[in-house]
């Protein structure tokens, strides 16, 4: 039940302005980075699923799916796909061979590797219209995300 003449303090109203300001901006970025194939011809969860199982690998499929994050579903057909198109394979848990788990092969390492360079060389585009300042100050902050984003 709301309370009668309660306002959100100015600071949290401000806070939840510049994430939105943020949310939007790095939804162009993406949005940009795609429109120029940096991050290949393949689905955006795949992609995602990809980049984590290169950075991860061995890794089972229930992890993939929490941490891209998609349901189990979803990352058992995001791998299925990456398997059909040669990127990835299934081998046993090294830790528990009963369960299976997913590593790049040659071929998904090229691709990462490739969109990697690809997706840097862009931004790298994108950042060189700033001055110094703020071209380090985006850095900075890129870091600070990679933190906050570790555990999600």
């Amino acid at each position: 039940m709301a309370v009668p003449g309660w306002r959100f303090p100015t600071e949290v109203i401000t806070m939840a302005q510049e994430a939105l300001q943020l949310l939007v901006s790095m939804h162009r970025i993406v949005r940009h980075l795609r429109r120029n194939r940096t991050t290949t011809a393949m689905h955006p969860t795949q992609f995602l699923a990809l980049m984590l199982i290169a950075d991860e690998q061995p890794i089972r499929i229930g992890e993939i799916a929490s941490r891209v994050p998609c349901s189990q579903p979803t990352a058992t057909t995001t791998v299925a796909g990456l398997e059909e198109a040669g990127l990835v394979r299934r081998e046993p848990d090294p830790v528990d061979g009963r369960a299976t788990a997913v590593v790049l092969t040659d071929a998904g390492a090229e691709t990462v590797e490739a969109s990697g360079r690809q997706a840097a060389d862009e931004l790298a585009k994108l950042l060189s219209r700033l001055d110094d300042a703020d071209r380090k100050l985006v850095l900075e902050a890129g870091a600070v995300l990679a933190r906050v984003t570790d555990d999600l």
